[in-house]
């Protein structure tokens, strides 16, 4: 939270109560929030003192509607460095490109997460030295729900993936361990897919983004009367999950009361809600994430050592990406791969340079941040290769790292099997080359016919005949 004088947040929103939602979030972590309730306001508010002081602006689609691109781009032109946020009901990612061409930093779909929201702010406001490029999105695409998307061959995170596949198939509890971004959600989800209850009831809580007064509601539900406000019965999501799967993320943040209360549940396997005389026998089981390692917390005193153990029938621990730093050349292919399959957006490769560049970073945001970065790439490449110039803010911090021998080694920028295991076309296979050949001579093309070993006239008639754009 900041100690110091309130940021200013202007909101750009008609509907009064989620004016007053997101006005509260922001309050926990230092905002006073200005509303503006129409695009004419919102401009007009910009000129005032309040505005001058604006160092954030979330804006709701919805508001302007079609305009809302022109939108961002006329608050942009009058305040360049300003981050905004859009919210948005629609879950196409055509709209996320369209906006952050437009100028916006980030995107949320509603209904937002609290946690989600406060994490955009906090990313898109980090100071002076904020690499936008590097920043995490808050949203993206959709998670693959199988094994086959979890991509790399690194030795640690092979053995994850194998415990994982194993313990699907039982009824055990589960824990996940690992730095934010690695992939434990998409993990416990694909895990959920193969296990006997992927057909049973399945629902994921992010404990770090309910406030600690609710979160005993959420999970074990309340009667009416139990405490002030609890107008109505509610049924908690462990009651909810009963025969199913319960995924409970940043378990390593639940407050104390709650981890005793959560054993009693575990060890009876009677889930008895706020205000309730009588409990309700259940059979769910808990998929757990943490971004700390939950015996070390108990050890420290922190985390109920009985519930660590009762949580962790199987501990899994995903490796952070610097430690698989091999798997980047095979992420980036399989994403790139995936954004080309957006609306508003195309397939791309990727040139050695730029693979040694993203090599050379050591990802703190993990495979979450790496995606992003390819995600923001794409938006704004112009050409068929991305290459290090498509990375400014990368190759700023890291100057041009030339790892040609070890890219080349990697089968840098030319995927040889398709997601499934199996080899791709052949003519699939040369375009990609020729692409990779253009963007690693800079569009020289008589020094591309050179390397490749043919002729200037076959290489435009390749080109001609694979639909490859010449200036790429």
């Amino acid at each position: 939270m900041d100690t110091g004088d309130s940021r200013i947040l202007m909101l750009i929103d008609d509907e009064p109560a989620q004016c007053r939602l997101i006005s509260a979030l922001a309050a926990r972590e230092g905002w006073r929030t200005i509303v503006a309730p129409n695009s004419d306001t919102a401009i007009a508010l910009l000129g005032t003192r309040d505005g001058m002081q604006t160092a954030a602006i979330i804006l709701d689609q919805w508001v302007p509607g079609d305009d809302a691109c022109q939108l961002i781009e006329e608050l942009k032109r009058r305040r360049p460095a300003l981050p905004i946020l859009m919210l948005t009901t629609s879950t196409s990612p055509l709209l996320a490109v369209e906006a952050m061409r437009a100028g916006a930093t980030d995107y949320l779909i509603k209904p937002v997460a609290p946690d989600r929201l406060l994490e955009a702010l906090r990313s898109a406001t980090e100071g002076e030295k904020a690499q936008d490029e590097l920043q995490p999105l808050a949203e993206k695409l959709n998670a693959s729900l199988d094994f086959d998307a979890m991509v790399g061959t690194a030795p640690k995170f092979r053995t994850a993936l194998a415990q994982a596949a194993k313990a699907a198939r039982g009824h055990n509890h589960v824990l996940i361990e690992g730095e934010a971004g690695t992939g434990k959600e998409m993990l416990m989800r694909a895990m959920h897919a193969a296990s006997p209850r992927s057909k049973a009831p399945f629902r994921i809580i992010n404990l770090g983004g309910v406030p600690a007064t609710s979160v005993e509601s959420v999970l074990f539900g309340h009667e009416p009367g139990a405490f002030a406000g609890a107008f109505d019965r509610q049924i908690g999501a462990l009651q909810q999950c009963d025969g199913g799967t319960l995924v409970l993320d940043e378990i390593d943040r639940i407050i104390e009361a709650v981890q005793s209360k959560l054993l009693e549940v575990l060890t009876s396997g009677i889930v008895r809600p706020l205000g309730a005389t009588h409990g309700f026998r259940v059979d769910v089981r808990l998929l757990s994430a943490g971004n700390l390692p939950l015996k070390q917390l108990a050890q420290n005193g922190q985390f109920d050592t009985d519930l660590v153990e009762r949580l962790a029938q199987t501990t899994i621990k995903l490796p952070a990406l610097r430690e698989r730093a091999g798997d980047i050349p095979a992420l980036t292919r399989h994403f790139l791969s995936r954004i080309g399959e957006q609306p508003g957006l195309r397939h791309l490769s990727i040139s050695d340079g730029a693979l040694s560049l993203l090599k050379a970073y050591d990802w703190p945001g993990n495979v979450r941040q790496l995606q992003a970065v390819l995600f923001r790439a794409a938006v704004f490449c112009d050409k068929q290769t991305l290459t290090a110039e498509s990375f400014p803010q990368l190759s700023e911090l890291l100057g041009e790292p030339v790892d040609t021998d070890s890219s080349i080694q990697d089968g840098a920028g030319v995927m040889l099997y398709t997601e499934d295991g199996n080899l791709r076309a052949l003519e699939e296979i040369e375009a990609d080359v020729i692409r990779l050949a253009i963007g690693h001579y800079r569009g020289r093309m008589t020094e591309v016919a050179r390397r490749l070993g043919i002729g200037r006239s076959t290489l435009y008639r390749k080109l001609s005949d694979l639909g490859i754009d010449n200036a790429a």
